[in-house]
């Protein structure tokens, strides 16, 4: 077949035929199927044909619930037995202005309709906020395929993928299309999310047939599996919801997410002040209606909006949207810094880690894969350069290579880990790049520094493959040389190697390998690892082809010829060592868990200050042999543990949560999905992670690095604090309103407060000026005090325990302190200006009423500053949050304005102010500022050497 992939103007369309291919793709010829849909398995489609496809057929996406209409969700923002209650109150002032005989504008009315409608679009554009960060924040974390287009590999988003894409499996990937198999070794594929079956599936890519059960069709993979072992190409038949997936999506329709517990806590607490608010305010309202002697139905509407107002006033009703609105701009703050979280209740989780278990390769190191050493029978050879670009010569004693079995060993080492290889090394614009695993890359790249290697390799072919695992730590590769000479060529961990090797290579010619090779050639890998080299094997052996004749596979591996072994070195990045001594400060254990050599890894946790000199590793064969309060011991001391499956990785998990460790856990293969989903934080590999791994994980890293990791916690804790701040600051605002409406009606005569002409209820605030203040002071401080940056340095604390309340004794306190102080100072206020009382002044009540009303708003922003910390001063870093002055600045003209302005002063019943009236209500406002700090600089000394949030 030379079809490289249709163009727009050829004739033979897919959708002809695309009917025929998709009823049961399983039991047509591969060949026949890629044929139909026009695409040559060893090219694959052209990007054009590519676009066209994806034009005409649409996304690789099942079909997601229609989008709530805008009115909808405009109406839900309405539906809140507070907003009832406002409501209600609207209902009530008009009755009343009805039966009064329809006298000018029911003003009353007016302005609480008027702050509902507002409110409600607040909690709309809130709302909008929270789902457009959410959304990026799936772009980002989307899966993706490896496709075959244009001759190479691509790594393309799965929701690109079009019939006839030839798409290239591997081991972790998920599947992101139902297509036919034509080639596989040793493939596997996790079906369990459409048959229910736990046990992997063999793949095969042969026809069937007859037409069989989904589960049994060998030669099909389908979207939204997982393939658990080897490798496999196979041609795309169906996308979307032409998927087997598709048929089933009803099932897997999104369900609705539970309740992180940070949310639970918050709803609860909202309850519980809407249930304490709604009590005060019954009790207000009695002792008013008492007090006043409450008998007109004008009365009784006052008394009522009063009540109604206040509870509204006092409960954060928002509190809950903008929860979900710092969350979802804090985690995209951390996406920004390559810290992609999944979930943002994860953000909880994150500020509490006790434990992070990283990976060294890629992600304490560089993961720029570069062989330096290669030891064989006949000495060692030096090879320069670094990283991908293939510049670099081969030494001996830092001169040229002399010796000619040295020369020819080392050729056939470096022939034979580039032909037992899966990578693929490309340059592009004079960038040289890679594509699939570094360490195999390392081989494509040492190749080109030896022209022999490469000639070497480019005299075999590849028929078949026996993959690496996890398990096995080595892969085969079966080839046939140019003069049809059959080979199996092997790589992995050199003692694995060996086991499996009965002779070596020493120049041209092979030789038993008795004990005293054996011992040389281990001697060999331990001195590279010392080093802090990483080791791979590489040997070979001449197969018969009547060995080869039911296939390729493990009963293969024996008897092999050792051909030597390289050093990789991939050193520490210069970031690690800064984010591990900041992890450590944080009260955060660093571990290193590697399949290295216990000496390479040992050597790497010295240098970037995970353990001290002369500090050892656990190997995963010493695991196997601990009982579990033998590893629970283990786990307690020991920091670096290498030759490890990922099967020991979730033991270790287990081991440190049995003690009480919050455990951030890092992996990149599909066999770390298990340990990764047992974590409380799983973290994925973003580049060398498999698309499996990325989804157990709560967390992706964009650039796989491990100062990343300590950069989302240090964010996580900064959301976590913040989330605290706007939440300290909306409650003791609220309670500020509650106790001053409460002892402004019980302490009425004290202060001399009376009723002003045309009112019969005495009342400090109007029922409008309090749903003006609770509008003006709760949302855009709040917000900005989301995005406020780090105050205190949040890594000089240990970790949050996940049983801390986020509204603790400590933080009650200060919230019941001010708002009494804020109560205190309004009244106090209204005093001064109020004839009789404590302080004689000679004010009318609406000057009196107006300047306590501008003292209590000015509080409130007052005490902006004063919540961005429990401890530190509010003058430390004052600056720093732009945002939140502006906020603070809006709400100051706000109130200037419904002062000053005549139309908003009939609306909210206030009376112009002159310049003295505005300092005093000002000066007795920042009274809140300097109560919170002298109540700082008591607890400040009260928890000396302990940083409080």
């Amino acid at each position: 077949m030379t079809v490289r992939g249709a163009s727009t103007g050829q004739t033979g369309r897919v959708d002809s035929l695309a009917a025929t291919v998709a009823s049961d793709p399983s039991l047509r010829d591969p060949a026949d199927v890629a044929a139909e849909l026009n695409v040559d398995p060893a090219v694959g489609l052209s990007s054009a044909e590519a676009a066209r496809r994806l034009r005409e057929d649409g996304p690789n996406e099942l079909r997601a619930k229609p989008p709530v209409p805008l009115w909808r969700r405009l109406l839900a923002q309405f539906q809140h037995p507070l907003i009832y209650l406002l409501l209600g109150a609207v209902a009530i002032s008009l009755i009343a202005w009805a039966a009064e005989g329809h006298e000018g504008v029911p003003i009353d009315a007016t302005v609480i309709a008027a702050v509902v409608v507002l409110n409600a679009v607040l909690g709309l554009i809130q709302e909008n906020r929270a789902e457009t960060a959410v959304a990026a924040l799936k772009s980002m974390t989307e899966a993706a395929s490896t496709v075959l287009r244009d001759g190479e590999l691509r790594t393309v988003p799965s929701h690109e993928l079009v019939r006839g894409d030839i798409l290239v499996l591997n081991e972790g990937d998920a599947v992101g299309a139902d297509a036919r198999l034509f080639s596989a070794s040793a493939l596997r594929v996790q079906e369990a999310s459409l048959t229910g079956e736990s046990e992997a599936v063999t793949k095969d890519p042969s026809t069937l047939p007859r037409r069989v059960p989904l589960g049994d069709r060998r030669g099909m993979v389908y979207k939204g599996t997982a393939v658990a072992q080897g490798v496999g190409r196979a041609v795309v038949t169906a996308t979307g919801m032409a998927t087997e997936m598709g048929a089933i999506a009803g099932l897997l329709e999104a369900t609705e997410e539970e309740p992180s517990p940070l949310q639970r806590e918050i709803a609860g607490v909202s309850r519980l002040l809407g249930i304490t608010v709604v009590a005060i305010a019954v009790v207000v309202m009695v002792v008013t209606a008492a007090i006043n002697d409450v008998d007109t139905v004008s009365e009784f509407v006052t008394v009522l909006l009063l009540g109604v107002s206040l509870a509204v006033a006092a409960v954060p009703e928002g509190l809950p949207a903008i929860l979900s609105v710092v969350l979802a701009i804090g985690v995209q703050r951390m996406a920004a810094r390559n810290a992609v979280v999944k979930q943002l209740h994860s953000v909880e989780t994150l500020g509490s880690a006790t434990v992070i278990a990283s990976d060294k390769t890629g992600t304490l190191t560089k993961n720029e894969m570069t062989i330096q050493r290669i030891r064989t029978a006949s000495g060692e050879i030096e090879l320069t350069g670094v990283g991908y670009r293939p510049d670099g010569t081969a030494l001996h004693d830092g001169g040229e290579i002399t010796d000619p079995a040295l020369a020819t060993e080392a050729s056939m080492v470096v022939a034979g880990g580039a032909l037992a290889n899966n990578a693929a090394l490309y340059c592009r614009d004079d960038q040289w790049e890679i594509q699939g695993d570094p360490t195999e890359a390392a081989f494509l790249v040492a190749a080109h520094k030896l022209a022999d290697a490469t000639e070497r390799t480019q005299r075999y072919h590849r028929e078949g493959e026996i993959p690496f695992t996890s398990q096995r730590k080595m892969m085969s590769v079966f080839c046939r040389a140019d003069d049809d000479r059959p080979a199996l060529i092997a790589k992995g961990a050199p003692d694995v190697l060996l086991g499996r090797c009965a002779a070596m290579q020493v120049g041209d010619d092979v030789v038993p390998l008795d004990d005293a090779r054996r011992e040389r050639a281990l001697a060999d890998v331990d001195d590279l690892s010392r080093q802090a080299f990483r080791t791979l094997a590489v040997a070979y052996r001449r197969v018969d082809e009547a060995e080869v004749r039911d296939g390729v596979d493990e009963a293969l591996e024996h008897d092999l010829i050792y051909l030597g072994v390289v050093g990789i070195i991939d050193p520490p990045r210069d970031e690690a060592a800064d984010a591990i001594a900041d992890a450590r400060r944080a009260g955060i254990r660093v571990l290193m868990i590697t399949g290295d050599h216990p000496g390479t890894a040992v050597r790497i946790a010295e240098d970037l200050g995970i353990v001290e000199a002369g500090a050892s590793a656990i190997t995963g064969q010493q695991l196997d042999e601990l009982s579990g309060r033998e590893l629970i011991d283990a786990t307690a001391e020991t920091s670096v543990y290498a030759r490890v499956a990922p099967q020991h990785k979730l033991r270790i998990v287990d081991a440190l949560q049995s003690q009480g460790h919050i455990v951030a856990m890092t992996g990149d293969g599909v066999n770390d999905a298990p340990a990764l989903k047992s974590a409380d934080i799983g973290v994925a590999m973003g580049i060398t992670g498999t698309e499996v791994t990325k989804e157990a994980a709560k967390m992706v890293l964009g650039d796989d690095n491990f100062a990343t990791i300590v950069a989302a916690v240090r964010q996580g804790r900064i959301i976590f604090d913040n989330i605290k701040k706007f939440v300290r600051y909306l409650l003791s605002s609220n309670m500020g309103e509650v106790f001053t409406v409460f002892f402004g009606v019980v302490f009425a005569g004290f202060i001399g407060l009376t009723a002003g002409p045309g009112e019969a209820v005495v009342v400090p605030l109007l029922a409008t000026q309090i749903l003006w203040i609770n509008l003006v002071t709760d949302s855009t401080p709040a917000l900005a005090m989301g995005v406020d940056p780090e105050i205190d340095d949040v890594m000089m604390r240990p970790p949050r325990r996940l049983t801390d309340r986020i509204i603790d004794r400590q933080m009650w306190t200060g919230i019941l302190l001010i708002g009494l102080v804020m109560a205190a100072v309004t009244l106090l206020t209204m005093d001064m200006f109020l004839p009789g009382g404590l302080i004689e002044g000679s004010d009318s009540p609406e000057v009196a009423r107006t300047a306590g009303f501008t003292t209590l708003v000015f509080a409130q922003l007052f005490n902006t500053f004063n919540s961005r910390s429990e401890t530190t001063s509010a003058f430390h870093r004052l600056f720093s949050n732009p945002w939140l002055w502006g906020a603070v600045a809006l709400g100051a003209l706000a109130q200037i304005a419904v002062v000053q302005l005549p139309l908003l002063q009939a609306a909210f019943g206030t009376t112009g102010l002159d310049f003295a009236h505005w300092a005093a209500a000002i000066a007795m406002a920042s009274a809140v500022l300097w109560f919170d700090e002298l109540r700082k600089v008591v607890l400040r000394r009260r928890y000396s050497g302990r940083v409080l949030s």
